[in-house]
C-alpha cells in the first residue's frame, strides 16, 4: 500500500453495470499521485431517525509554501429534534498514515478505513468520543455531477471535480457517540468522493434520498435528489452554475437531469444559512426543490486551499427537504403535477465561501489525539 500510488487515473464516465464492486471501486480511487496543490475527500451522509451524520476522510497536499501534505478524520451529528445535541469533531494526521488500494478500494487513515462498501473509524475529543463501523451493498449506478466534458477535460477548467461512486445506499451497522449506540439497519445515505486543487468560491449542495410521498407520508418513497451550486470566480468575474439531478423512481429507473451545459441556462438557485432552494424547467419535466433548517442545526467548519485561501462550510445533517415534479406530454402542453416529495429531517445540505455566517453558532472542532 501507498499514499501516492503509480495507477491511472480512474475514467470517471457514469457507470451502470451488474459490476457494481467495479464501478465504485474504480470512482474511488485516490487521485493524488503525491503532487502538491491538491485536496480530496471521501464523503459519507446517511439518515436514522431524524438523526444525520456526516462523516469524512480527506488529504491535504498544499503548496510548497504552505506545509506539508496531511490527512484528517472528521465526524458530525446533527439531531433533528434536539439541536443542543448537534456537534462535530476532526482531527488532522500526519501524512504517514495514509495508505491506499486501488484494487479493491480501500483508504486508510491510522485505524480508520474507507472501501466500496463499508467505513469505520474512531474520534475522541472537546469532550466526545465516536466510533463507527458501517457496510452497505453497492450502488448500480454512479452519478456524475458535472458536465461529462470536464471530468476528460486536458486543460483542467474545473478546479474541483465531484461524483457519487455511491449515491443512494442503504447502511447498516453501528455508529456509537458519547456511549449511545445507533444500530442502523439500511439506512438511507449517500457516499461521494471529490478532488482538485481549490474549492469553489462559493457553493451549496444537498441530498435527500428519505423522501415520503406528500398526499401519503405513511409511503416511503425511493426518490433521490442530488444537486451543486457554484459560483466559479475568473478574475473579477462570478459565474453562477445550479447542477442537480433527480431519480424518481430511485437510481434503475429514469433520471431528470440538469447537469449538462445545455441544461444550464435553464436552472437557477439561491442559498443562505436555513435555506436552499432551486429548479430547472425543460421540454418535459419542470422540478422545483427546497431544503430549509434553523441556524442552530448547521454546523460551520472552516477548510483551507492547497494555496492557504481559507473556505467555510455551514452544514446540516438533518434538514427538510420539499420537492415537487411537473411534467408535460409536449412542450406546447399544459403542466400537471407529477409528484409531491417531503422529507422530515432526512436530507443534508450545506452552503460554503469566503466567510463564515456568525448565525451559525456551532463549530467543527478541530482535536488533538
Amino acid at each position: 500500500m501507498s499514499a501516492a500510488p503509480t495507477t491511472p487515473s480512474p475514467t470517471p464516465a457514469e457507470h451502470q453495470s451488474s459490476d457494481a464492486d467495479s464501478a465504485t471501486a474504480l470512482q474511488n480511487r485516490l487521485m493524488w499521485r503525491g503532487q502538491a496543490g491538491h485536496y480530496e475527500v471521501w464523503y459519507l451522509t446517511l439518515s436514522h431517525k431524524k438523526t444525520g451524520f456526516w462523516i469524512r476522510y480527506t488529504l491535504e497536499a498544499p503548496t510548497p509554501s504552505h506545509g506539508q501534505p496531511y490527512v484528517q478524520l472528521w465526524f458530525c451529528r446533527g439531531d433533528g429534534q434536539n439541536p443542543g445535541k448537534n456537534f462535530g469533531i476532526n482531527q488532522r494526521i500526519p501524512i504517514a498514515a495514509l495508505s491506499s488500494l486501488a484494487s479493491p478500494f480501500q483508504i486508510r487513515i491510522g485505524d480508520a478505513r474507507l472501501t466500496h462498501s463499508s467505513a469505520s473509524g474512531e474520534l475522541r475529543g472537546d469532550g466526545h468520543q465516536v466510533r463507527w463501523d458501517l457496510r452497505w451493498r453497492p450502488a448500480q449506478t454512479t452519478h456524475l455531477f458535472l458536465p461529462r466534458s470536464l471530468y476528460n477535460d486536458p486543460l483542467h477548467i474545473a478546479e474541483t471535480l465531484v461524483l457519487s461512486p455511491n449515491l443512494s445506499i442503504a447502511v447498516s451497522g453501528t455508529i456509537e457517540v458519547d456511549g449511545e449506540v445507533y444500530e442502523l439497519c439500511d439506512a438511507p445515505a449517500g457516499q461521494t468522493h471529490l478532488w482538485g486543487r481549490k474549492h469553489a468560491y462559493a457553493w451549496a449542495w444537498g441530498h435527500c434520498n428519505a423522501f415520503r410521498d406528500a398526499a401519503d407520508p405513511s409511503q416511503p418513497s425511493s426518490a433521490v435528489l442530488e444537486t451543486l451550486s457554484v459560483r466559479m470566480r475568473r478574475g473579477p468575474v462570478v459565474i453562477p452554475l445550479t447542477l442537480f439531478t433527480v431519480y424518481p423512481d430511485g437510481l434503475s429507473g429514469p433520471a431528470i437531469r440538469f447537469t449538462e451545459w445545455a441544461d444550464l441556462p435553464f436552472s437557477r438557485s439561491e442559498y443562505r444559512t436555513g435555506h436552499y432552494s432551486l429548479s430547472g424547467q425543460g421540454a418535459r419535466h419542470r422540478v422545483e426543490a427546497r431544503f430549509a433548517c434553523q441556524a442552530d442545526d448547521m454546523l460551520r467548519s472552516e477548510y483551507v486551499d492547497p494555496d492557504g485561501t481559507p473556505a467555510y462550510c455551514h452544514f446540516a445533517a438533518a434538514a427538510h427537504c420539499h420537492l415537487t415534479i411537473w411534467r408535460r406530454a409536449l412542450p406546447s402542453s399544459a403542466w400537471q403535477l407529477h409528484r409531491e416529495l417531503r422529507s422530515d429531517a432526512g436530507a443534508q445540505f450545506e452552503w460554503g465561501g469566503r466567510a463564515g455566517d456568525s448565525l451559525v453558532k456551532r463549530r467543527h472542532v478541530t482535536v488533538s489525539d
